[in-house]
Order: C-alpha cells, then structure tokens, then sequence
C-alpha cells in the first residue's frame, strides 16, 4: 500500500510540471516562478531517486521520480532562458 500512495503522489506531482512547463513557453516570462523552490523539488526528486537506488528498490516508481525530474529540470532551464531575455530587455 505505501508503494501505491507514493505512485499515486508521484503521478500528481508528474501532472503539475508539464502544466508549470507549458505556461513557461507560453508566457515566456518568470513572472511567479521562484528558482529556489525548483532548485528544491530537483533536490528532493535526486532524494527520492537515491533512496530508492539505495534500499534496492530498483522498480517502476523510479521511473516516476526519474520522468518528474526531467520534466521539473526543463522548467529550471525554461526559467533560465526566459530569465535572460528578461534581462537583455532592461538594457
């Protein structure tokens, strides 16, 4: 049952990124982004990553965690991107 809980709150967080992503090409701006709470959710899906690789559990949650942080790596480039448009913009 844990396993199910954590697939279940893997799979919600995996749907909030893509949504975070899309309106970051979209509005090509980092406007209500914060870098640090990203960098932060980065942290804990290299956490989550590790405890699994560590307690062997090598299986299809990992593949959630590792799929959630490609996605959440994307939006941290995105913001880096738009970023510095944003700053070559103030000249």
């Amino acid at each position: 049952m844990p396993q199910v809980c954590e697939i279940i709150m893997l799979i919600c967080f995996g749907i909030s990124w893509p949504i975070s992503v899309y309106k970051s090409i979209k509005s090509k701006s980092t406007k209500g982004k914060s870098v640090v709470f990203i960098v932060a959710i980065i942290l804990g899906y290299c956490a989550g990553i590790m405890g699994k690789m560590f307690n062997g559990q090598i299986n299809y949650t990992l593949i959630l965690y590792c799929i959630n942080l490609c996605i959440v790596s994307f939006d941290l480039a995105l913001y880096f991107h738009n970023k510095s448009k944003e700053n070559k913009g103030k000249v």
